[in-house]
């Protein structure tokens, strides 16, 4: 069996802040349309900029090399009629959901090489998709 850390070859990332946050930037709000009480909801960018780190191991390395890559993407749930309501008082987390079904259509492009990740989000299943109210931590 072959070691699974020399089998990645591209790691589309926002890479890690200066204050240590990663994997995680700002968007602009109109990326997401949201219908909590349909459990209809929206999630799109077009032409993001990010970059491909190779692998796990060298993005999070000091100073990883990278090259600049765009990530396009839409994330969909259909709604439904079953609402499901959640409380977990260990991690202090509530919320009531619509659950639904989920598709995702993304593309990702390494701008240096040319390589392309399409999906097919044709036949796609979801398990444990829906979108609600939450409440959590602080606020919970």
């Amino acid at each position: 069996m072959s070691d699974p850390n020399t089998e990645q070859v591209h790691d589309f990332e926002p890479g890690i802040a200066p204050s240590g946050l990663f994997w995680t930037i700002p968007i602009d709000q109109g990326a997401v349309d949201a219908s909590p009480g349909s459990g209809r909801a929206r999630y799109r960018l077009d032409d993001l900029a990010l970059n491909d780190y190779h692998d796990f191991f060298t993005a999070i390395s000091p100073n990883p090399p990278n090259v600049p890559s765009h990530v396009s993407f839409e994330v969909t749930w259909s709604g439904g009629n079953t609402r499901q309501r959640v409380a977990d008082t260990e991690y202090d987390f509530t919320g009531t959901f619509i659950v639904s079904d989920a598709r995702i259509a993304f593309t990702a492009w390494n701008d240096g090489t040319g390589v392309v990740y399409t999906s097919n989000p044709d036949g796609q299943t979801s398990d444990g998709a829906g979108v609600g109210h939450e409440r959590n931590g602080v606020f919970f």
